[in-house]
C-alpha cells in the first residue's frame, strides 16, 4: 500500500522536529514538511490553502469556522502556547502603570484578530478594560502596511485606524506617536533598549504565574489543521496526526528532562522544569479533554470581541475522531 503524500507546514520547534527529521513517523503518511514562521504559515493557509496540513492561528481558524466552506478541520495539537502578560509594551513617560491606564490610549497592533491579541484583550477585559475603550492603530511592525489576513466585521464601537502611510509601529512607538503596542513579537525598539519603552507588567513571569494560579489556564495560540476533504477521504488521518504529534512532543519532553547535558542553550532549565511541574503535571497538554476550560474561555472572548458572530462550541473545533481514543 502506498503511503499518502502530504505537505505539512509547521514551526521550527523541538516538538515538531521529530516529525520533520523522521524520528517519528505518521501512520500511513509520507510527509513533505516545511518549517516556517507563523506569519508565513498563516498567510499561506488562510489566503491560499497552500498545504494539506498546517499549523493555524487559533483565532483565524475560529473566524473561518463561522464562514462558508472552512478549508481546515482542527486536530487538538497545540503547537504554540504562551502566557501573554509579556506581550503588552507601553511608553514609560505616559503614566501607564496598570491595565486601567490603557483606557483612551493609542495602542498599536499588527492585526486585530491575532490570537495573542485576543488573549491580551481577554485579560484586560477581566481587569475592567474593554476593547472599545482603547484606540487601536493597525500597521506593520517593521514594514509599513500590514493588512488583516482575514476580513473582519467588528462592533461599531471598536476604534481602529490604519497607521499613516509609510509608518511602522516600531518607529511610532519609539517616537512616542502611540502610547503602547500589543503583539506576539516584541517591538524592535524595546529589544534594542529604548529608554522610554517598557512592558506594562514589568515582571511578566510573576504576573503569568499568578494568573495561572487563579485561572488554571495556559493560553493556546496555534492549532493543527488538516484539509477537510482529506479527512473525509481518509477518516484515519486525523487520529494518525494526533498520535504522531503527541509522540513527538513526549519524545522531546523526555529529552528536556535529561539535564545531564541541557538540550537548549539556556541555563536553569531544571529549575524552570520544576516550576512548571508545580504549576501542572502536563502544562503543554494535547487533546480536547484537558483543554476544554482554556478553549471555552477563548471562544467566549472571541465572540465578545466581535470576531465570532456566534459562540462556537469546543467540540466543533476538532475532527470527531480526535475527541476520544481507545484504551487498554
Amino acid at each position: 500500500m502506498n503511503k499518502l503524500q502530504l505537505s505539512i507546514a509547521m514551526g521550527d520547534y523541538d516538538r515538531t522536529r521529530p516529525i520533520h527529521d523522521g524520528r517519528v513517523q505518521i501512520d500511513g503518511v509520507q510527509p513533505i514538511t516545511f518549517l516556517q514562521s507563523p506569519e508565513e504559515m498563516f498567510f499561506n493557509a488562510f489566503r491560499h490553502e497552500t498545504c494539506d496540513v498546517s499549523e493555524l492561528s487559533l483565532s483565524s481558524y475560529c473566524v473561518s469556522l463561522t464562514r462558508d466552506n472552512p478549508p481546515y478541520i482542527g486536530i487538538p495539537v497545540f503547537l504554540s502556547r504562551a502566557f501573554r502578560h509579556s506581550s503588552v509594551y507601553v511608553r514609560a513617560d505616559r503614566g501607564i502603570n496598570g491595565p486601567q491606564d490603557l483606557i483612551g490610549r493609542r495602542i498599536g497592533i499588527a492585526e486585530y484578530q491575532l490570537t495573542a491579541n485576543v488573549w491580551v484583550r481577554s485579560i484586560l477585559s477581566d481587569a475592567g478594560v474593554q476593547p472599545h475603550q482603547i484606540h487601536w492603530i493597525r500597521g506593520g511592525m517593521d514594514k509599513p502596511g500590514r493588512p488583516e489576513k482575514i476580513k473582519l466585521t467588528l462592533p461599531e464601537n471598536v476604534q481602529i485606524e490604519n497607521a499613516p502611510e509609510g509608518a511602522t509601529l516600531n518607529q511610532m512607538l519609539a517616537d512616542g506617536e502611540i502610547d503602547g503596542f500589543i503583539g506576539p513579537r516584541w517591538p524592535r525598539c524595546y529589544h534594542e533598549g529604548h529608554p522610554q519603552v517598557r512592558r506594562l507588567w514589568q515582571d511578566g513571569f510573576a504576573a503569568a504565574r499568578q494568573w495561572h494560579a487563579e485561572t488554571d489556564m495556559f493560553p493556546i495560540m496555534h492549532v493543527l489543521g488538516v484539509r477537510r476533504r482529506l479527512a473525509e477521504q481518509h477518516p484515519w488521518l486525523p487520529g494518525a496526526l494526533l498520535k504522531a504529534f503527541t509522540q513527538a512532543k513526549n519524545m522531546v519532553q523526555e529529552a528536556l528532562a535529561d539535564t545531564s547535558a541541557t538540550k537548549v542553550s539556556m541555563p536553569f532549565v531544571e529549575d524552570v522544569l520544576a516550576l512548571t511541574k508545580d504549576m501542572s503535571k502536563d502544562l503543554w497538554s494535547y487533546g480536547v479533554t484537558p483543554n476544554v476550560k482554556t478553549l471555552a474561555y477563548f471562544l467566549k472572548n472571541h465572540q465578545a470581541q466581535g470576531l465570532s458572530p456566534r459562540l462556537l462550541d469546543v467540540q466543533e473545533l476538532f475532527h470527531p475522531a480526535t475527541n476520544e481514543s481507545y484504551s487498554l
